[in-house]
């Protein structure tokens, strides 16, 4: 997959702005502050749907103005895809793909595939298991359609569940009222655990092989799926098991207010040579188990659809010492990468086939590295 164009209308601090990166590596270059994330971001909005900074489109409309636009035109192996968003003030949303308006928004998902590699990444085996579980969100929404699905079934009965518990306790409610939600959560929360087995077992096998690799075999990465819940042979099964975990749990959610068991509590496990990362890894082991992580994400959608998708490198080469860089540097043949940096010295030996210098949202060609 390649992006041939990105248009950028009324966007983050972009009035107006039209890129046509090349189909090898390309650079956005500047200071801090002047657009360049702004660019990866609208790119991540049309493969996701979704910011990876904020969940307020608000904020993603210039100062003053009521709508920002966003298009992308890409080239895959089935031809030209054209995906569009308009974002409103008002919080609406208008989806085109190849000019016809989608009904829901995630008619997107699949048109555009990327894999984005920002600093916050490199936190992310020692962060909280929320990290983790939106890397797995995020990419098995553009892998699997039905996944992203099921989330949203999975997160709307969530959200009506914890507003049912706070009524139940106030005493408007009763306890058996949450019935309805829990089967909700039971039916989406089974086929959602499911289908994250069965992505950190390929995912695993994938980061297990460029782990050693980049550690020149002196270090085993083990990656396991840690549902909150059992998860059982088939879905039936697992969907008996979280009602169960449910039922078992009501009395205490009611009194704490939260839902306590289901896949929004669910982890994966990091470990190194035996021993957990998250809690006992080196800054060093850390940094590379994220690289090995982020890399097999790489393999894993090209292997999925066929071909590989867009690489976003955001001001991630700042913040690896000289042989991670290197090492990531050789990994983008083959792959369109978009890269943001403040110092090029960063990018020595990425080959770069384009560069674009960033300053207050005007975009001026520069010569290659």
């Amino acid at each position: 997959m390649v992006i041939k164009e990105i248009i950028l209308k009324n966007y983050r601090n972009y009035e107006s702005a039209e890129i046509a990166p090349c189909a090898e590596v390309t650079v956005f270059t500047g200071g801090n502050a002047q657009g360049k994330t702004n660019i990866l971001e609208a790119v991540y909005l049309c493969c996701t749907g979704r910011s990876h900074r904020t969940s307020h489109d608000r904020e993603l409309i210039k100062t003053g103005e009521d709508i920002a636009y966003v298009k992308l035109t890409v080239l895959r192996r089935d031809g030209e895809h054209e995906v569009e968003i308009a974002l409103s003030g008002a919080g609406k949303r208008i989806i085109k793909i190849n000019g016809s308006r989608a009904a829901r928004s995630g008619e997107l998902l699949g048109h555009v595939t990327g894999v984005l590699f920002a600093p916050e990444d490199l936190r992310m085996v020692k962060d909280g298991p929320a990290l983790r579980r939106r890397f797995m969100d995020m990419e098995l929404s553009q892998l699997r359609p039905s996944y992203y699905y099921a989330l949203q079934r999975y997160n709307r009965a969530l959200k009506q569940r914890g507003a049912l518990l706070r009524q139940i306790a106030a005493g408007a409610q009763t306890a058996d009222t949450l019935d309805m939600w829990d089967e909700e959560l039971i039916q989406s929360g089974s086929e959602i655990m499911h289908i994250r087995a069965e992505f950190v077992k390929k995912l695993a096998e994938r980061a297990s092989v460029i782990h050693s690799g980049i550690s020149g075999e002196k270090e085993r990465l083990d990656v396991t799926y840690e549902p909150d819940t059992e998860i059982r042979q088939s879905a039936a099964d697992t969907a008996c098991a979280l009602g169960e975990a449910l039922l078992a749990c009501r009395a205490n959610d009611i009194k704490r207010l939260v839902t306590s068991a289901g896949p929004h509590r669910d982890d994966i496990g990091v470990f190194v040579n035996g021993m957990d990362a998250r809690a006992f890894g080196s800054q060093g082991q850390v940094r590379t188990c994220a690289l090995s992580l982020k890399l097999s994400e790489i393999e894993l959608m090209r292997e999925e659809t066929g071909e590989a998708p867009v690489l976003m490198l955001d001001d991630v080469m700042s913040e690896l010492d000289p042989e991670r860089r290197r090492l990531l540097i050789d990994r983008l043949t083959g792959v369109q990468t978009l890269v943001t940096c403040t110092d090029k010295n960063d990018l020595a030996g990425a080959n770069a086939g384009l560069m674009i210098s960033v300053k207050n949202a005007v975009l001026t060609q520069e010569e290659r590295l």
